[in-house]
């Protein structure tokens, strides 16, 4: 059997400055990839990440060399585990070929995705944190006001080591009591620097730190090592796990894992990394990148694994063009599963 792939870009104007220790941007470019086989059609997201060194055109790039290697010949989930091992690509097309061929399958088999992938049914809701970009402390209150942020119940704040402090202060005082996940993307040089800011953290009126992602670089395992036992707030792992990851080394830097499905590749290692991390005894935590509600329905499927739901990126998008997931009171709900 045959099955027809195509790959389309998606640009997506942003609602806002999306701005990270990294970069700041105020568009995205996505690509959806179609699959279609027999009269039923499936559909995956594809977030290129520059943190891993990817691309629009180097996606669109594997794509093309897929096409030629045999991809339009593959009608299983083994035959394209069989192809992409053979001939690797970027993860967050890796995972958008798996996605959309599992959607066409799940939808063959006449059965919703989470059956099909055999992990529990997730809730008719799921509650997402809310991310406020970096951004200067003058404007946090305005920005809070505007987006009604005020409705989830887990502020997820993106700070650097400059400005990070000031950044929290601003946030305490707009929402004092609320608990905030602090996400550095890595921003902190060494763990000592990082424990000096937390010191002056707990001293800000209002200030809740109830989890700290990913604060210093993922090469700096000593670092985590030294400063897991000594942080007042649990860590989360998110750059220093991607498709692999040590678990018994993850497990004495962090007391948890975000896991990402573009950084995964697939549904299965997703769900693989979520139920280890579970295993360690560590909080599972299920993220995402800037996606449309494509990405988030995805990701949706497999959310009764993980504890902690970080599922906010199609909040981001102006335009938000699928439809397939809607917010309200800061929960999440799929239209179809």
């Amino acid at each position: 059997m045959l099955t027809a792939w195509t790959l389309t870009a998606h640009e997506l104007p942003l609602r806002y400055t999306w701005k990270i220790s990294r970069n700041a941007s105020t568009t995205k470019t996505n690509l959806v990839v179609r699959a279609a086989q027999a009269g039923s059609v499936g559909q995956g997201e594809a977030a290129p990440n520059v943190r891993y060194g990817e691309s629009q055109e180097l996606l669109q790039q594997q794509f093309a060399s897929l096409l030629a290697a045999g991809l339009p010949q593959v009608a299983t989930l083994p035959e394209l585990a069989a192809l992409l091992a053979a001939q690797p690509v970027a993860h967050a097309l890796a995972f958008a070929l798996e996605a959309a061929l599992t959607h066409c399958l799940a939808a063959r088999a006449g059965q919703p995705v989470w059956q099909f992938l055999g992990v529990p049914q997730p809730a008719a809701r799921v509650p997402t944190a809310f991310s406020l970009p970096i951004m200067a402390p003058g404007e946090v209150a305005a920005f809070i006001e505007q987006q009604h942020a005020r409705r989830f119940g887990l502020l997820k704040i993106k700070v650097n080591q400059g400005e990070g402090l000031d950044l929290l202060r601003a946030v305490a005082a707009a929402c004092p009591g609320q608990p905030l996940l602090v996400d550095g993307n890595e921003a902190w040089p060494d763990a000592d620097s990082l424990l000096r800011f937390l010191e002056q953290a707990a001293a800000v009126p209002g200030l809740v730190l109830h989890l700290l992602e990913q604060p210093l670089p993922a090469a700096l395992g000593d670092d985590y090592r030294y400063l897991r036992p000594r942080t007042t707030v649990p860590l989360l792992a998110d750059e220093s796990v991607t498709d692999e990851a040590d678990f018994g080394e993850i497990a004495q830097q962090f007391h948890g894992v975000n896991v990402k499905l573009m950084k995964a590749g697939s549904y299965q290692r997703g769900i693989d990394l979520l139920r280890r991390t579970r295993a360690q005894g560590l909080l599972p935590m299920l993220g995402c990148m800037v996606e449309t509600s494509l990405g988030i329905w995805s990701a949706l499927q497999i959310s009764a694994l993980a504890e902690v739901h970080d599922l906010d990126g199609m909040l981001i998008v102006r335009d938000e063009p699928f439809g397939l997931v809607y917010e309200a009171e800061g929960q999440l709900a799929a239209v179809a599963s």
